[in-house]
């Protein structure tokens, strides 16, 4: 007969395998588990299998697991875990890509009724339609401020109803009402709170980050940067061409304004003594502009294959006839 482990003895084993799983594995997911049974939490289990590890405990107990774990090894950066062991959480090491298993963890949804007393999480529409109750029932309905109608025998609701709103608690005329149409409004899974990466912890909305979005925020981030620079006139490599051209404009202006000059600024006095010139140099460059188009055209009408001489057989008779 085989002897049960005592509490010591699991406690020991439970703190051996999840500081091996912190030295095995880099990336860990923190999932909360409200809600979740131990069979949707089994098909979690089977679903990640390969490369990945669920393990769930008591929070307690897995903190000072990583506290003694960080001392033992000298690796501070396991620390950063114990902040968010908190509430009803669990720990998912894995070795594949992060987006994936969250997205993989995600599909193990299961649709749960609405229970007295429980925290809706989102908002619960009853929708209209014959609800297939006898005229008996239409009580529940008119407690709960829904129109109704008999129609055929059975009772029919007319319009959509809110019955509950995103983080109110159930009632228990509300949860009889789904119960008897049948509706399980809920469904609850392991949901990914936070993730950690080597150390570092950040929210998984950054899994959600595509390489255009991280281009579009690199560009803001340089444009604030130039904006500052020039701002408060220091130098960075994002604002030197900009400081370089405005350097530039002002020695011009200078160079305009007096009897200084040097080569660049010559052609624009030229053209500032003379106006005429501007539209010289846009009709030049209008020309310029058109003529592409007409030289293009021109060598398409010159590849174009010129028709074959129709033969004496297609005009119907032929040489000896």
């Amino acid at each position: 007969m085989a002897v049960k482990p005592s509490k010591a003895e699991k406690k020991i084993a439970y703190d051996a395998k999840l500081c091996q799983l912190l030295d095995e594995y880099t990336q860990i997911l923190i999932a909360a588990a409200d809600n979740v049974g131990s069979n949707q939490l089994q098909n979690i289990r089977k679903g990640l299998r390969g490369d990945s590890i669920v393990l769930m405990g008591k929070n307690t107990m897995m903190k000072r697991s990583v506290r003694m774990h960080a001392e033992k090894t000298g690796n501070q950066v396991f620390l950063n875990l114990i902040p968010l062991l908190q509430g009803n959480v669990g720990l998912i090491f894995t070795k594949g890509d992060l987006k994936e298993v969250s997205e993989e963890v995600a599909k193990y949804k299961v649709g749960a009724p609405a229970r007295v007393g429980l925290v809706a999480p989102i908002d619960v529409v009853v929708p209209p339609g014959n609800t297939g109750l006898d005229p008996s029932q239409t009580s529940f309905f008119q407690v709960l401020n829904i129109p109704t109608k008999i129609n055929k025998g059975t009772v029919e609701i007319i319009t959509p109803v809110e019955l509950i709103k995103k983080g109110e608690k159930v009632g228990s005329s509300e949860a009889a009402l789904l119960a008897k149409l049948g509706i399980r409004p809920f469904s609850y899974g392991l949901v990914v709170l936070s993730v950690y990466d080597n150390g570092s912890v950040f929210s998984p909305e950054v899994l959600d980050l595509t390489e255009e979005d991280l281009i579009e925020k690199f560009a803001t981030g340089v444009s604030m940067v130039t904006a500052l620079s020039l701002a408060i006139s220091y130098p960075t490599l994002a604002a030197a061409p900009h400081m370089f051209i405005n350097a530039y404009k002002n020695v011009l202006s200078v160079a305009v304004a007096t009897e200084y000059s040097f080569p660049q600024a010559d052609k624009v006095k030229e053209y500032l003594a003379d106006p005429s010139k501007f539209a010289v140099a846009v009709a030049a460059v209008a020309t310029d502009a058109g003529a592409a188009p007409a030289a293009a055209a021109a060598a398409a009408e010159e590849k174009k294959p010129e028709p074959e001489e129709e033969s004496d057989d297609d005009m119907g008779f032929s040489l000896f006839d």
